[in-house]
């Protein structure tokens, strides 16, 4: 035994195994960040969707989605149109497939008469079947009469 001497012996060779503890480690913290944020790319428009008791979501194979958004400005595939553009879509719609359904989600600060003209651009084009859409209201607290 010697003191303050430390033997190595035969000179080791280096550590050739990877460690993939800190890959896996990255890889769930990204797995958690995309799960969190994927809820919210859903929509980029922001909008206060009137509530209603019977809104439930409701998924067609056939649809076109309209926005109105507060200004009065409609989206279609969340991008700004113009009324002529509008009018040339629904009607490109209503060629390729009659039962075409359209989904309006609109502000609730929105006039009626834009929501009416927007109306009118669908039916004009052969449009029949619309949708509004809206968020579910909130129940009331039970246990107290107002």
């Amino acid at each position: 035994m010697a003191f303050g001497r430390l033997d190595r012996g035969a000179t080791s060779a280096p550590l050739s195994d990877i460690n993939v503890t800190p890959l896996v480690d990255v890889m769930l913290v990204l797995v958690v960040i995309f799960l969190l944020t994927a809820p919210l790319l859903a929509s980029s428009i922001r909008l206060d969707l009137p509530r209603a008791a019977s809104a439930a979501p409701v998924s067609r194979p056939a649809s076109l989605a309209v926005v109105v958004d507060k200004s009065g400005q409609v989206f279609l595939d969340d991008k700004p149109v113009g009324v002529e553009a509008v009018a040339a879509r629904f009607a490109d719609a209503a060629r390729a497939d009659p039962a075409t359904e359209l989904q309006l989600r609109a502000d609730a600060g929105v006039p009626y008469g834009r929501v009416v003209e927007v109306l009118g651009l669908a039916q004009k084009a052969g449009l029949t079947r619309i949708g509004f859409m809206a968020d579910p209201a909130v129940a009331a607290p039970t246990g107290r009469k107002p």
